[in-house]
C-alpha cells in the first residue's frame, strides 16, 4: 500500500491540473465532439453525401430539409461535412502516425549512435526541412498523382522532420545521464537500453509535437484537396467543399462558410489540445 500511494495520489494530482487547464478541456472537447461525429457519421447525417443528388435542390439556400443548404448538384451540405470528419480526421491520424514511427525511429538512432548515421538521418531531414511542407508535397503529389492514399503517403514523407530533430536532442542529452551509463556498465545491449531506458523519456514531447501535427496535417489536406490534388469528387472533404464552393461565393456562400468553419475548429481544437498537454506534461509547470 505504502508503494502504490504516492502513485495514486499522483494521478488524481494529474486529473486536477488537466480539469484546470482551460485550453485542454476546449480542445479536448472539441476533438472528443469531432471523433464522434467521424463515428457515428451514418447515424448523424441525414442523407447520403454522395448518391442523395437530386438537381431540383439545386443551391437550396440552408433552413427546412436542408440545415446547412444544398450544393450545386442538390447534395446536403450537413450530411457532406459530418461525412468529411472522416476523411480529415482519418489523414491527420495516418500522417502523423507515420511520422510519428519515422521521426521516433530515426531520431532514436541519430542520436544515440551519432557519427555517419547522424549526419546521414540529419542531412536528409535538413534536405526536407529546407523546403516549405505543402510546396513539397505538391511536388510529390504532381510527380504521383491525386489521390487519397497519395495525400497520405507525400504528407507523411514531409511530416516526420522536427520529430526526428526533436527526439535527437532529446537523445543527446538524456544518453548521457547516470542511470544509462549504470544500464551499459550492467551489460545491457544497445536495444535495451534504447527502448527500456531512452524512449519513455522521449514520449511527452513527442506526443505533444504529434497532437500539434494533426492539425498541421488536416489544414494541408485541406489545401491539397482545395487544389485538386487531395480527394478526388465525389469524396466529401473539407477542402474541395471549399474549391467548389468558391465559385458561387456570392449566390450561395454557405458552400464556402460551413467547411471553413469545420477546418477552423478542428485545427484549433487540436491546437489547444496539444497546447494544453504540453503544459499538462511539462514537469516544470507542475507543482
Amino acid at each position: 500500500m505504502m508503494v502504490q500511494a504516492p502513485v495514486i495520489t499522483g494521478r488524481r494530482g494529474g486529473w486536477r491540473r488537466a480539469r484546470k487547464l482551460r485550453n485542454l478541456t476546449i480542445g479536448g472537447a472539441i476533438i472528443t465532439a469531432l471523433i464522434g461525429v467521424a463515428i457515428f457519421a451514418p447515424w448523424i447525417a441525414p442523407r447520403d453525401p454522395i448518391r442523395d443528388a437530386d438537381l431540383n435542390n439545386y443551391l437550396h439556400p440552408p433552413g427546412g430539409p436542408y440545415l446547412m443548404g444544398a450544393d450545386l448538384f442538390g447534395r446536403d451540405v450537413f450530411s457532406r461535412i459530418v461525412y468529411g470528419a472522416r476523411v480529415s480526421l482519418g489523414v491527420g491520424a495516418a500522417v502523423q502516425a507515420s511520422a510519428l514511427t519515422l521521426g521516433i525511429t530515426l531520431g532514436l538512432l541519430s542520436g544515440f549512435y551519432g557519427g555517419w548515421v547522424d549526419n546521414l538521418i540529419m542531412r536528409l531531414a535538413e534536405i526536407i526541412f529546407a523546403f516549405p511542407g505543402l510546396l513539397f508535397a505538391i511536388a510529390i503529389m504532381a510527380v504521383i498523382g491525386p489521390s487519397l492514399y497519395n495525400v497520405f503517403l507525400a504528407l507523411g514523407l514531409v511530416s516526420w522532420t522536427a520529430l526526428a530533430r526533436l527526439v535527437r536532442g532529446q537523445v543527446l542529452v538524456i544518453r548521457q545521464l547516470e542511470y544509462v551509463d549504470a544500464a551499459r556498465a550492467l551489460g545491457a545491449s544497445n536495444a535495451r537500453i534504447i527502448f527500456r531506458h531512452i524512449l519513455p523519456n522521449t514520449v511527452a514531447p513527442a506526443i505533444v509535437l504529434v497532437t500539434l501535427g494533426v492539425g498541421s496535417a488536416i489544414l494541408a489536406e485541406a489545401s491539397l484537396s482545395f487544389l485538386g490534388l487531395g480527394a478526388q469528387p465525389p469524396t466529401p472533404s473539407w477542402g474541395s467543399m471549399l474549391s467548389t464552393g468558391r465559385d458561387y461565393l456570392r449566390q450561395a456562400p454557405w458552400l464556402s462558410i460551413y467547411p471553413g468553419l469545420a477546418i477552423f475548429l478542428t485545427v484549433m481544437g487540436f491546437n489547444l489540445l496539444g497546447d494544453g498537454l504540453r503544459d499538462l506534461l511539462d514537469p516544470h509547470m507542475q507543482t
